[in-house]
């Protein structure tokens, strides 16, 4: 019965999760679109009202006017919508989201029970110290350097520096899929922590100031936007993180590490095609094409570098008649070793240990897939090679538990037609 409360929190804290994500992710976008896109105004009335640029814009057969003021405007409207549900909505939905699927099953998702380095709860309190000491690093990070000049581009290599230390150090400490799952996190709590702790008391302040008449001090806007911008940049890491777990050859990889940061890189310049792109169209920068080149060219080198190994052939065993005498008692010592390792009986016993507690009767049955009987292995056997031996990613949420010699046996006794003698 836990186990199917559990599902069913899943279910819906995903669902809302990717609802609210989709709305953050969404207006984020658009912003950064608008921000972009922005004209000076040709109306003399907009110009005497402070407004620094405009957009004419056609969506759903309607016409839009949007339009910034450069300070404050003439007179704060009646009803504003401050853009900071969708954030935080998404951060709780998700952090819950988090809680369900890894921290509540620890020691199946966090430690890897093949070569344990700490405990269940030492590493749900690592894992939490990942989220909350990425962000002090990262705010000191913009506080000591990002107001300076040209304090841009040392934030965005500092940041990337700090990404690639946690990349490494998640990878070492966590199986694959978890360290995976525990970055995007992280980059998505500093996401939601710009809006809480900046962005959004940043706009507070300005609002109060046009309300008791005072000048509004700029610096509240600008900090807003850089960290507006970051939000930007982190977006499409932070959705390829959340989609890995779907890939056990992405987090499985020894140098899994690398994958993840070279993933990440190619999301953030992609990213940034994007943003420059909006500029290009009206003449403010050159063609950012070779952001998106070095991009594609990451992804490709990527997939290049993990395509599977050709199979290797094996030599066909040597009929009877051609074995010396000698070496006959050591051939077929050999040849019942082989049959032990890939029969169904020892696979069995593998799954028995790893897979029925999923994938049972008297259990959950996930994705309705039963190993009750050796009738019903037989008839997933194929599913069974795929995601264990070629894809490497059962157990789910843990594959570093399955051992590479009990790979082997599911391996052999697949290749050898799924025998249930």
């Amino acid at each position: 019965m836990e186990s199917y409360i559990l599902d069913w929190a899943n279910l819906l804290l995903r669902w809302l999760h990717v609802i609210t994500a989709i709305a953050w992710v969404g207006s984020s976008f658009y912003f950064v679109f608008l921000d972009s896109s922005l004209t000076p105004p040709k109306d003399e009335d907009l110009k005497k009202q402070g407004v620094s640029g405009e957009l004419w814009a056609l969506h759903g057969g309607g016409f839009y006017h949007p339009v910034k003021f450069a300070g404050a405007p003439p007179k704060l409207p009646e009803h504003t919508h401050w853009f900071y549900w969708e954030s935080y909505t998404t951060w709780l939905s998700g952090f819950a989201l988090l809680t369900v699927s890894y921290l509540w099953n620890a020691n199946i998702y966090l430690v890897n029970p093949a070569d344990p380095i700490m405990s269940s709860s030492t590493a749900i309190v690592v894992a939490l110290a990942f989220l909350v000491v990425f962000w002090l690093l990262y705010n000191g990070i913009c506080r000591i350097f990002g107001e300076k000049q040209g304090g841009d581009g040392i934030v965005g290599a500092l940041v990337l520096v700090l990404v690639c230390i946690a990349s490494y150090l998640a990878c070492h400490l966590f199986p694959g899929q978890a360290a995976f799952l525990l970055i995007g996190a992280m980059l998505a709590t500093s996401m939601s922590a710009n809006v809480f702790f900046w962005i959004i008391p940043g706009q507070k302040k300005m609002v109060a100031a046009i309300k008791a008449g005072e000048p509004v001090d700029p610096i509240h806007g600008q900090r807003g936007k850089q960290r507006s911008v970051h939000n930007t940049y982190f977006t499409l890491p932070v959705l390829f993180a959340m989609l890995s777990n779907h890939y056990g050859w992405l987090y499985n990889h020894d140098l899994n590490w690398l994958v993840l940061i070279l993933m990440m890189f190619a999301g953030a310049a992609i990213r940034q095609f994007f943003v420059m792109r909006h500029g290009y169209k009206l003449g403010r920068n050159p063609h950012p094409w070779k952001y998106a080149a070095v991009g594609v060219a990451v992804l490709l080198g990527v997939m290049v570098w993990l395509k599977p190994a050709a199979p290797v052939a094996t030599p066909a065993t040597p009929a009877a008649s051609a074995v010396p005498a000698n070496s006959a008692g050591t051939e077929t010592q050999a040849s019942a070793a082989a049959a032990s390792a890939g029969s169904y009986e020892n696979v069995r016993i593998i799954m028995q240990q790893h897979c029925v507690v999923c994938h049972s009767s008297e259990t959950i049955a996930q994705k309705n897939v039963k190993f009750d009987s050796p009738e019903e292995v037989k008839s997933h056997a194929q599913q069974i090679y795929q995601q264990v031996v070629l894809l490497r990613k059962m157990p789910f949420g843990n594959p570093g538990a399955l051992s590479d010699t009990e790979r082997e046996a599911i391996k052999q006794w697949f290749e050898n037609g799924a025998a249930l003698n």
